[in-house]
């Protein structure tokens, strides 16, 4: 079965990097706005990219395992 997840973290780890450029280009071209909405755009983009960032970290099994 460990096989069949090597296929889904590549992908996985493709579209985290495509998303996370987009949002971070994103937040670098709204960052001098100003307004409450602009405002919680920035932070739901901000927490995107670092939501890809973890599924970076996952799917290359950076994080160490639980258990004994």
């Amino acid at each position: 079965m460990e096989a069949l997840a090597a296929p889904e973290k590549i992908v996985a780890g493709i579209f985290a990097v495509i998303i996370g450029v987009c949002a971070l280009i994103a937040l670098r071209n709204d960052w001098k706005t100003t307004g409450l909405d602009n405002n919680v755009t920035k932070l739901l983009l901000g927490l995107m990219a670092f939501g890809c960032v973890l599924v970076l970290v996952a799917a290359f099994g950076i994080l160490p395992r639980g258990g004994s």
